[in-house]
């Protein structure tokens, strides 16, 4: 090869790499019901879109299908990430229609929603094909033990893919957050209220450094 036509080569090369356009990172948002998921999201999508993921409940699985917002760029210490931001339902092992009539729901609505709710976990579980890293919310009130903290974590270790845990609800003055951190120390942990904004900015690195 001549050297004008290997400069002509390695001059658009380096023009394609310089403005070649990075991807999103698509992260999904996981947890059990009513760890505090969609309000993370919504305040993610509050601070950096102006806009909001969806509706909170106190009523488990509120959120029954996955939702999800693209573009959203977080911005931190000078370094920004586009992130695609997956809201999952909340992933439960057992769903009782049973619970839904706790709230004064008509059998037929808490059925109704039961299913739904079931086929929400199953869409959030074939989510995990199609994501570059996860957030995993977890109730620093609750303990950290449960089946599906410990199946998501094995999940994305076997998967080999960043996973971030969020201790959420610290302003609660039950919260535990250092349970959480002892329950699973190898991965990196930021203890916040999604719903007061506690600590929220060392979220917001701690997510550019995890899937940046």
């Amino acid at each position: 090869m001549s050297p004008i036509k290997l400069f002509k080569n390695n001059f658009r090369d380096f023009f394609k790499k310089l403005f070649k356009k990075k991807k999103n990172a698509r992260i999904g948002i996981y947890g059990p019901p009513n760890a505090g998921k969609t309000t993370l999201a919504n305040r993610i999508l509050r601070d950096w879109t102006g806009d909001a993921m969806g509706p909170v409940s106190h009523i488990e699985h509120e959120t029954r299908s996955a939702r999800r917002r693209e573009g959203v760029t977080i911005k931190t210490n000078g370094h920004s990430i586009g992130l695609d931001v997956i809201d999952t339902p909340g992933l439960a092992t057992k769903i009782d229609f049973h619970n839904f009539m706790d709230y004064e729901m008509e059998e037929d609505e808490a059925k109704r929603r039961a299913k739904e709710a079931t086929e929400g976990v199953i869409e959030a579980v074939k989510w995990l094909d199609d994501l570059d890293g996860i957030i995993l919310v977890m109730d620093a009130t609750q303990d950290p033990f449960t089946q599906v903290n410990v199946t998501v974590v094995g999940n994305m270790e076997a998967r080999k893919l960043p996973l971030l845990i969020v201790s959420n609800k610290v302003d609660m003055p039950e919260a535990s957050p250092n349970t959480i951190m002892n329950a699973f120390p190898q991965h990196p942990m930021v203890s916040i209220s999604a719903l007061e904004g506690n600590n929220i900015d060392t979220l917001y690195q701690e997510i550019a450094k995890t899937f940046g």
